[in-house]
């Protein structure tokens, strides 16, 4: 098997691939990057990732990042054989491929204006009430998908769920309003409650 490392630092944009890779069982390395003393941008480590962000991962040494990215990668690596990813040419695998890309851009986008204008203090603008409305759109169409299956892609969770369900669970701790759709907010429940999601990352 190929030699894994995982850079991370905890609560981060990496503890969602550290979940991943616990609910798949994948056998890895993890290098804590103290983002908080600037270690991401030591020149070694922007050898790695030239963004000097976390989540980093190398896979034989090869390096990759960008969350999103690297999910994607161990769905298709190793989440076919576990169940826990649909196989290329299903339908259910253009269904992953859109869902937990909408996650992280098209409602990533939203969340991204409204952590702008927490940080700014000014959630209650027209800039922060128009993050809020966007958010709120988006997850009506959540809420939608959910009140018609219980996981993302049907009957069973999948690693899909943890990868939308990471960037919702991040949206409502920020006030996005999540606990306004019933379904969603079920969910989301769900899906933080496996074992995996409870890991130190």
């Amino acid at each position: 098997m190929s030699k894994i490392v995982l850079y991370w630092h905890p609560m981060s944009s990496a503890t969602p691939v550290a979940c991943a890779l616990a609910e798949l069982g994948v056998p890895h390395e993890r290098v804590k990057v103290d983002i908080t003393t600037g270690e991401q941008r030591r020149p070694d480590f922007l050898a790695l990732n030239p963004n000097g962000k976390v989540p980093t991962l190398t896979v034989d040494g090869a390096p990759m990042f960008e969350a999103l990215a690297i999910e994607l990668w161990l769905g298709h690596t190793f989440g076919v054989k576990s169940g826990l990813w649909p196989a290329g040419g299903t339908r259910e695998h253009l269904q992953a491929m859109s869902w937990c890309t909408w996650s992280y851009v098209t409602y990533g986008a939203q969340l991204v204006r409204l952590q702008a204008a927490r940080d700014l203090g000014t959630p209650d603008d027209a800039h922060g009430r128009a993050a809020h409305k966007g958010l709120d759109e988006l997850l009506a169409l959540l809420d939608a998908r959910l009140a018609a299956q219980p996981w993302m892609l049907g009957a069973d969770y999948s690693l899909v769920d943890l990868c939308v369900g990471s960037v919702i669970g991040y949206s409502a701790y920020i006030g996005a309003p999540v606990a306004s759709h019933p379904h969603v907010q079920a969910w989301l429940q769900k899906v933080q409650a496996r074992p995996a999601m409870q890991i130190e990352a």
